[in-house]
Formats: structure tokens, C-alpha cells, sequence
């Protein structure tokens, strides 16, 4: 039993910080009671009324997701700093904590990720969607070629009056859902045509083939960014949508808000 108490003991020496996601009364008010730890609660909810709590809009299966999210955000709400190392407990087989995990944190894509998902207009689950959707299209393109596609989510109605149609548009009096795997083979399928898609706050398919109108002054886009990326910024500065953005030529997905490059992924790495 002593090697066992002693890699135990090496997972939580020496640590900056304690993370409790989604932790019961109990666990909680045992760390609670320790001075000399910083204890962080992570969870959608503060059911035990942490001083110290991180509020994630969505829910994670995949533990790792889970931690790095969770850890970017605390970077974010300075509760924690770069470079701290953190002790995460979590659960992974049950619905009660029992996994502790050892992590760095790092200021990584997931703290722009939690400012995207937590500030943006549209609902949290519909951003996720469609940037999963985005990614998957950078990996794999159209039929083995890279594609570019270019989705503007939220505030759909000013973002209607401020474009025009390119062709017919295919989710006309359709209620199809942005969520739906099916509906989001059928959006990698018409990615290939020219023109934005526009989904709405709660994440139904407005339009397809939208040419965006509103003038490219006072955006400020990479170099080498093309049309594409200077529509979405665009359209982002005159309303409340977020424009999410995959580039053909290099194959990152970009986010903007209020004109502003706020987040670059790269799928292969995500």
C-alpha cells in the first residue's frame, strides 16, 4: 500500500490549486475547510455555493474536454494563473467524483473557447455545434478536397436584412436544427457552394447561399485572409451574430464578434 499512498501523494504535492467538478455538499465542505488551498468548484451550476466557481455553459462527456475547459476558464476569471498546476477531480464512471487528475493549466484555445461559448448571442450548444461541425469539414474536406465554409450564428433576422440570396435557399419553411446529424451531413454537402449559412439563436437553419453586404471599413482580419473572413468580421461588427469561418487555404477555423478575430483552431489539433 505504501506505493500506492506514494503516487497518490505525487499527484497532489505541491499543487497550486484544487478543482472540484461538480463536487457533492460533503467533498465540498471538506475542502472547504483547508486554508492553505486554493479550492476551485467547476461545474454548469453552484449547487454548493463555492466562493471560488467556474460556470461552464455546456456539458462535457469527454474528461478531458471537461478539464482543459474548465482550467481556461478559471485562467480567464483570474481564479487561476498560467502555469499553475492544478489538482482536477471529476467524475468519469459515475456521477460521483472519482478521478483525480494532475494538469498544467495553460491559457489555451479553451479559455477563448469558454469566452466564445459564454458571451456569444446564441445558445452555447448551437456555437458547439457548429463549429464541430466547421472542424470536421477542415479534416476532411469534400470529398477528400479542402473546402471553405463560412456560418453566421445568432441574430438571424438583422443578419437576413443585411444580405442578399445568392440561389434558392434550400431550409426555406424548414425547421431542421443545426443539433441534427443528419442535418449537419446535409450542411458539409452544401458547403461546398458559395455563400454563408445563417442560423438562428436557438440553432434552426435560416438560409443558405447568402451573399453578406456590410462594407469591410474598420475590420481587422489576418493577412492573407480573403473574402470570406473580411464577410464574416463584417457582418459581426453591424449585429450580434458570431461568424464562424473555415479557410480553404490553410484549413483553420476562425471565430469573429463585434469584428474581431476572437479564436483560431486548427482540426487537426483539436
Amino acid at each position: 500500500m505504501s506505493a500506492v499512498s506514494e503516487l497518490l501523494d505525487g499527484i497532489v504535492e505541491n499543487v497550486d490549486a484544487v478543482a472540484l467538478f461538480s463536487p457533492g455538499t460533503s467533498l465540498y465542505e471538506r475542502f472547504a475547510e483547508l486554508e492553505d488551498v486554493n479550492v476551485i468548484v467547476v461545474g454548469t451550476e453552484n449547487g454548493v455555493n463555492a466562493g471560488r466557481f467556474v460556470e461552464i455553459p455546456l456539458e462535457f462527456t469527454d474528461v478531458k474536454d471537461r478539464v482543459k475547459f474548465g482550467l481556461g476558464a478559471a485562467i480567464g476569471q483570474d481564479l487561476i494563473d498560467e502555469g499553475d498546476v492544478v489538482a482536477c477531480a471529476t467524475c468519469l464512471f459515475d456521477e460521483e467524483i472519482d478521478t483525480v487528475t494532475r494538469v498544467r493549466a495553460t491559457d489555451s484555445v479553451y479559455s477563448a473557447l469558454y469566452d466564445l461559448f459564454t458571451n456569444s448571442r446564441a445558445d452555447p450548444e448551437v456555437i458547439r455545434a457548429v463549429l464541430e461541425v466547421a472542424i470536421d469539414l477542415g479534416k476532411k474536406g469534400q470529398k477528400g478536397k479542402p473546402v471553405g465554409a463560412l456560418f453566421i450564428v445568432g441574430d438571424a433576422g438583422n443578419v437576413m436584412n443585411k444580405s442578399r440570396p445568392l440561389s434558392y435557399n434550400p431550409f426555406e419553411k424548414s425547421h431542421v436544427h443545426v443539433g441534427d446529424p443528419i442535418v449537419s451531413v446535409m450542411l458539409k454537402e452544401f458547403s461546398r457552394l458559395d455563400g454563408a449559412f445563417v442560423i438562428s439563436d436557438s440553432g434552426k437553419i435560416v438560409s443558405a447561399y447568402r451573399y453578406l453586404e456590410p462594407a469591410a471599413e474598420g475590420v481587422d482580419i489576418p493577412k492573407g485572409l480573403g473574402a470570406r473572413h473580411m464577410a464574416g468580421g463584417a457582418i459581426t461588427r453591424d449585429t450580434n451574430a458570431t461568424a464562424i469561418v473555415l479557410s480553404e487555404s490553410d484549413g483553420l477555423v476562425r471565430a469573429f464578434k463585434g469584428g474581431k478575430l476572437v479564436l483560431e483552431i486548427d482540426p487537426e489539433e483539436y
